[in-house]
């Protein structure tokens, strides 16, 4: 795969709408994303032509949306791409993307929920790209950035060295929603909980594989297209998965997952890493997804050994660390160490 240059202060980087026009719908609060990211990270923040349309015109344009992201690509002064929010039909520009434009390219490219379907994009053309906070929900956070995910940030893509570990936010996080839409919400910090710990629910020893995945909503989205891998491009990746903010039931989930044991997904993996859930207490989700993931991996599967990390903080909720796609990682089970061995940016 190739990585990309990693970015540096003053460098020019666009926002894409891949998926909805939340800039257009939402102004302040993408200026709040895009104030914020300029600000802590000292770079030039511009939009694609089509970056700013009304929602109605974006959803009509999948063909103008995609130009959006292959001029992105081929534009030299362009260091790096972020996407402005997630929405649910990205998968529309699939039949528009050329694929050697993003190969002949490589830059920088962030975002996570729908965006998945560009990372898979990214993928197909053999370069890494970077599961992360998107403009609206991330940087756009209400009075501040978490420092949890600017130091991520800072260390995934803003850097050449090799990751390391990524150790559990020790702190709080919340998945509290505040409207977009009265810009006196933004003034206003979100309610934050107890930070709550990652969950090693079985596993032996120390593996290692390549990162590969996303958000679980989308992972249908791309059957019997040209972006979804085949078994053997699963074999020895850790796989990672979020439901999205929709709280998917724990039957669904369940169903997703037995499917990825049919097709043999789930054996030739090398371990399996789940976001925290946006947890609604009456149904307690996280513990249901738990609780299926083993249910399916040791009781159908008989993979008891497969190392399985939950309750991680990547998910729709905040803060969120930063995961590069087919970069190797290694879990370490005895000591409950998870790292980044390598470097994701050159």
């Amino acid at each position: 795969m190739i990585k990309p240059e990693h970015l540096k202060k003053g460098d020019r980087v666009a926002t894409v709408s891949l998926s909805w026009g939340g800039p257009w719908a939402v102004p302040d609060r993408y200026m709040v994303g895009k104030k914020q990211l300029t600000e802590q990270f000292w770079v030039e923040v511009v939009e694609m032509n089509n970056t700013m349309q009304d929602p109605n015109w974006v959803y009509a344009h999948p063909e103008e949306r995609a130009k959006d992201l292959m001029d992105a690509f081929k534009d030299p002064t362009i260091k790096g791409i972020f996407s402005t929010i997630w929405w649910e039909e990205s998968i529309r520009i699939l039949p528009y993307i050329d694929f050697d434009v993003i190969r002949n390219n490589p830059k920088v490219f962030v975002g996570y929920s729908d965006t998945t379907i560009s990372h898979f994009i990214c993928y197909k053309a053999g370069v890494v790209s970077f599961y992360g906070p998107s403009i609206m929900a991330g940087f756009g956070e209400n009075g501040w950035l978490f420092p949890y995910m600017v130091d991520a940030v800072d260390k995934t893509i803003f850097s050449s060295e090799v990751i390391g570990e990524i150790a559990p936010n020790k702190e709080w996080w919340t998945n509290e929603f505040l409207p977009w839409n009265n810009p006196e919400n933004q003034n206003k910090k979100r309610n934050l909980l107890p930070a709550s710990n990652w969950r090693w629910l079985q596993g032996e020893g120390i593996v290692t594989g390549k990162l590969l995945w996303g958000c679980i909503d989308v992972f249908p989205f791309m059957i019997w297209t040209s972006i979804r891998p085949s078994v053997e491009e699963w074999k020895d990746k850790i796989l990672f998965l979020e439901p999205s903010e929709e709280k998917m039931s724990d039957t669904h989930f369940e169903r997703i997952i037995r499917n990825l044991g049919s097709q043999g997904i789930l054996h030739v993996i090398k371990g399996i890493l789940l976001g925290r859930a946006q947890m609604d207490y009456a149904t307690n989700i996280q513990w249901n997804y738990d609780e299926q993931l083993i249910k399916i991996i040791n009781k159908e599967l008989w993979l008891n050994k497969l190392p399985i990390i939950t309750n991680m903080d990547f998910w729709h909720t905040d803060p969120m660390f930063v995961l590069p796609l087919w970069v190797e990682a290694e879990l370490d089970c005895k000591n409950k160490k998870f790292s980044i061995i390598e470097n994701a940016c050159k």
